[in-house]
């Protein structure tokens, strides 16, 4: 299968990490943090990847190049302006292909196994006659973190994500940023326009049309420089005490 890596955004909140920097580029453990995503990728079998690309977004291209030296092929979608998520995506769709993909958020970190993406995506292929039964995502969620207690959704015992609304507060979580997605998700959003993916997501699982599973493992969201500063501490510390390395 392919794979999205979402690379386009500011990073207005790693600023001024980001004022000259692209946050993917921005070092973590001795690495830019978008090659750690793209070596688990990588890892798990999953060799053409997508990456969306804005602001800096040549200084990443220039970096990374065709993917040749991490083992993987590597193809740009260039947005003029940032599209945001649901955007971005479906101006890369053209990229993606037909099939069911993974995308992930370029800065996050986690331990959750790539390797499951491929089986998974085989839960949102459908033949015609089956069409209204068959989701059209999937959702890795978490616990909700200290900087986000309200959380995104909620899980149904049956694996259907629903809307936090529709819930007790103590039973929401978060989306990790890690989804799979199939194309017929972003047949709405028009080519070329700015979309969040909040809003379609809403609308599809009112539809009963989003699963999603649970993570129990690590995930951070590197979303500022004191937790990027966290987590190059802790992959710095010695062998022994520092997390798994081959983890994103």
């Amino acid at each position: 299968m392919r794979a999205m890596i979402l690379a386009a955004g500011r990073g207005e909140r790693m600023r001024p990490l980001t004022d000259h920097t692209p946050k993917p580029l921005l070092t973590v453990g001795g690495r830019p943090l978008i090659e750690w995503q793209i070596t688990r990728l990588a890892q798990a079998g999953i060799r053409d990847i997508v990456i969306n690309l804005s602001w800096l977004g040549e200084r990443i291209e220039a970096t990374l190049g065709d993917g040749q030296r991490l083992g993987v092929h590597l193809h740009y979608s260039y947005e003029t302006e940032a599209l945001e998520t649901a955007g971005g995506i479906r101006q890369a769709l053209p990229l993606l292909g037909t099939d069911p993909f993974l995308v992930v958020n370029g800065d996050v970190w986690c331990d959750w196994d790539y390797a499951q993406a491929s089986p998974l995506a085989a839960g949102l292929t459908h033949d015609p006659q089956s069409a209204a039964n068959t989701p059209d995502a999937w959702l890795l969620l978490t616990a909700n973190p200290e900087h986000h207690r309200q959380g995104d959704f909620s899980l149904t015992n049956a694996g259907k994500v629903t809307d936090i609304n529709d819930t007790r507060p103590d039973q929401s979580l978060t989306f990790t940023g890690i989804g799979i997605y199939h194309p017929r998700f972003f047949d709405s959003v028009p080519s070329g326009q700015r979309q969040a993916l909040g809003p379609l997501l809403r609308t599809t699982l009112a539809q009963g049309k989003v699963i999603g599973q649970r993570h129990e493992g690590q995930w951070l969201d590197i979303g500022t420089p004191e937790r990027l500063a966290a987590l190059n501490h802790q992959l710095t510390l010695p062998q022994q005490q520092s997390p798994d390395a081959s983890m994103l």
